[in-house]
């Protein structure tokens, strides 16, 4: 099975219509589910990595998965604060997510993998061998409350475009694969700018990708909506991106922790200004803070984050007139 695509959207509804047509069931804890075996997604554009639909249209879910991520940590808290009630399952102490990817990728048995991966690259252009592990032996040592879901990511420079190869063992299609593939091709540019060299293409393979069957009913209605027009994320900037990264990160500290950033006066550049104050947005939405998301709107330098505040305002003007008349009624 191979699904090619020029942007998220378009893999997604492959991918989906597939999964929703299947009449071979699987069962697990969670549930029944259809699988796609071995299925090779490969994304030729990997800017074009946020899905635009009313349905899946995640961008700040999954900008806060990235940042945990980079954070190099698996504090429950931090994801729990982006996606509420997801890990609740997955922690086994209440403090750290076992199947969180921060630890591994800067400290795997003390080896910072992604700082290791980018030092062989630009030694060796050509190597096969820029691979980050991710699934560990101790993975299956006994049962874990999670593990992770992606086995590795493999890095390639050809004709000086570096492309991106992942591999996972378990996929679920409705909600971890567009977090995986926002994530993964983020880190793809990261390194590309690391290096100095163009992105390439992406290319996603899993052992399992699968749809439960409680997500049925919301992927009908994905499938249902209109073709959304093609718009990718701007490019990273070709600078060496670590010192804005580090200044974004603690911008996201600060918002997350309830407190104030000062984004405009802050040094960045328009493509991390912009990715700070979809951050920034979260926080307000979080918050109940229209005029705080209006001001963010406006302050947007890329159109292309427009859509994503655009339907947060909507979902907290009618969270709010909904109160009022309930309100109202009550009176």
């Amino acid at each position: 099975m191979y699904f090619k695509a020029n942007t998220l959207d378009d893999l997604l509804r492959q991918v989906l219509e597939s999964l929703t047509v299947s009449t071979e069931w699987e069962s697990a804890t969670r549930g029944r589910f259809t699988e796609l075996y071995g299925p090779l997604l490969h994304l030729t554009n990997p800017r074009a990595r946020l899905s635009r639909s009313e349905m899946k249209g995640k961008v700040f879910s999954a900008l806060g998965e990235w940042f945990w991520y980079l954070s190099g940590a698996n504090d429950y808290t931090f994801i729990d604060y982006y996606i509420p009630g997801r890990y609740k399952d997955e922690t086994e102490d209440g403090k750290t997510v076992r199947s969180g990817y921060g630890e591994r990728l800067f400290s795997l048995r003390g080896i910072n993998q992604l700082k290791t991966v980018i030092e062989l690259l630009k030694r060796k252009g050509s190597t096969r061998r820029a691979v980050i592990q991710l699934f560990d032996a101790s993975d299956i040592e006994r049962d874990y409350a999670s593990i992770p879901c992606t086995c590795t990511l493999q890095f390639l420079v050809r004709d000086k475009r570096l492309n991106m190869f992942v591999n996972m063992r378990s996929n679920d299609a409705f909600f971890g694969l567009p977090h995986d593939v926002f994530a993964f091709t983020m880190m793809q540019e990261l390194v590309a700018r690391s290096i100095g060299v163009e992105l390439g293409e992406y290319k996603h393979s899993a052992g399992s990708l699968h749809l439960y069957e409680d997500q049925f009913p919301s992927a009908g209605a994905y499938l249902g909506e209109a073709w959304q027009a093609t718009v990718a994320m701007p490019d990273m900037p070709s600078t060496d991106p670590w010192p804005s990264i580090d200044t974004v990160r603690g911008i996201e500290c600060v918002l997350r922790e309830g407190g104030v950033a000062d984004i405009e006066r802050c040094g960045l550049d328009h493509y991390w200004k912009d990715i700070s104050r979809l951050l920034a947005a979260y926080r307000a939405a979080r918050d109940e803070d229209i005029e705080g998301l209006r001001s963010i709107y406006g302050s947007l330098h890329s159109a292309t984050y427009k859509v994503f505040i655009e339907g947060r305002m909507d979902k907290l003007q009618a969270s709010q007139a909904s109160a009022a008349t309930s309100d109202g009624t009550k009176a």
